[in-house]
């Protein structure tokens, strides 16, 4: 497996060219600043992708909380009189 970890640096003189070899294999390309790891580049279709997993989650999380009683289904008055207390 390739490293797929790049500089700040090595972004700024070679441009997008170095992700691309990452990105072909479908992997995220990590950008390190100062020798730390700051930055993850990924192609949009595996960013997608995990915007849908998160989004899932919620979708589950939510039907949890309703399934097991955690929610209000009061007004919005009364909702803003609860959360300021």
């Amino acid at each position: 497996m390739m490293n797929n970890q790049i500089t700040a640096n090595d972004l700024k003189v070679k441009g997008i060219s170095i992700v691309k070899p990452f990105a072909d294999q479908g992997l995220e390309t990590i950008v390190k600043v100062r020798g730390k790891d700051e930055y993850v580049i990924l192609t949009i279709e595996n960013f997608n992708h995990l915007r849908e997993c998160e989004l899932t989650t919620a979708l589950i999380e939510s039907e949890n909380d309703i399934k097991s009683g955690k929610f209000h289904s009061d007004s919005i008055e009364d909702h803003l009189k609860r959360i300021k207390k």
